[in-house]
């Protein structure tokens, strides 16, 4: 591993949520300065004043851009894009912080690919805030994959116990079913596989691909045939070329062997089919990571949490682990 350390933007989120308060609590560790150079996109009064929450002792630091930052522990730089009242409401749906979450991932995305910095840890914002501020995108994902041109990517959730990647993602379940295509399932795979393989040095994942009925379809039991025409064509695409895939696998099996070790990494169909498990087993230990784009970006896996935000009870381990994601991604250890 590299000894360098990568330049990390974290972006604040919605301001009427918890993202202020876990990134000033996540940036009082001092750890994180052993490992990256972390600095924030937001608004600076809504930084203080999750500061007068937390009392975590640190200052701030208004910058232009990263290079003006000095990344040092006890101080944090703020590219303040200045978009927000200073008594902004806690907890409520804002058409002013949808706008400003929207503005503080653009402007991340922008350095990111005029590579000023080396990854993007995004905090959480609130979709119907974004959509009344007029960004009219499902979530964090679809911004990324649109402002950087992307045109295979997809979501994978990461952590000690479980990997997994979405085949659909923020769609109801009748056009997630649609959705689900040989072309789909075959280009999940493929990003399937170079996360992994990124992950794990080099070495070659072992996939498992979830059926999209109960017990996969029960060889035409269940379902209109999707596992024999929406999936298995996608598998042997991949297989064709090389991959390890097991599948289509009941959803229930698929993830009990990967928890014990069988799989590397589950290709689940949609939302909710992926992420129950994954939060199941610690919603503070998992992070989101968005594959397929030119940039690196991770993400706490969770919401605003309008109901914690400025009554200091939000907790700030899920967006440390978030921030290592992204330094291991960068090459740092």
């Amino acid at each position: 591993m590299s000894d360098y350390k990568p330049i990390i933007a974290l972006t604040m989120g919605d301001g009427a949520g918890v993202g202020p308060e876990i990134i000033v609590q996540a940036l009082s560790h001092q750890e994180l300065y052993e490992h990256c150079r972390p600095f924030v996109i937001g608004d600076l009064k809504i930084l203080e004043r999750a500061e007068t929450i937390w009392k975590t002792g640190c200052k701030f630091r208004t910058i232009e851009s990263p290079k003006d930052a000095q990344f040092a522990f006890g101080t944090i730089d703020c590219i303040d894009l200045d978009l927000l009242p200073a008594d902004l409401p806690f907890g409520q749906i804002s058409a002013a912080a949808g706008d400003a979450a929207f503005r503080y991932v653009e402007k991340a995305i922008h350095l990111a690919m005029d590579k000023e910095i080396d990854a993007i840890c995004t905090a959480p914002l609130n979709k119907e805030s974004m959509q009344l501020g007029g960004h009219h995108y499902p979530g964090h994902t679809e911004i990324l994959a649109d402002l950087t041109g992307a045109e295979h990517y997809g979501t994978m959730f990461t952590s000690d116990d479980l990997n997994v990647i979405l085949v659909t993602i923020h769609v109801g379940l009748r056009e997630s079913i649609d959705l689900v295509t040989p072309e789909s399932v075959y280009n999940t795979l493929v990003l399937a596989r170079d996360a992994m393989k990124r992950k794990m040095k080099g070495k070659e994942p072992r996939i498992v691909v979830c059926g999209l009925n109960p017990h996969a379809g029960e060889n035409g039991l269940f379902g209109d045939g999707e596992e024999e025409t929406k999936i298995i064509p996608g598998i042997q695409r991949a297989q064709a070329e090389g991959m390890d895939i097991t599948g289509p696998v009941p959803a229930d099996t698929a993830f009990f062997r990967a928890r014990n070790g069988r799989f590397d990494i589950v290709v689940a169909m949609n939302h909710d089919q992926g992420l129950g498990p994954v939060k199941v087993l610690g919603i503070d230990r998992s992070v989101n990571v968005t594959v397929g784009l030119p940039v690196i970006r991770t993400s706490v896996d969770h919401g605003t949490a309008f109901g914690h935000a400025g009554n200091g009870t939000a907790k700030a381990d899920n967006m440390l682990v978030a921030l290592r994601e992204a330094w291991r991604m960068c090459g740092a250890e």
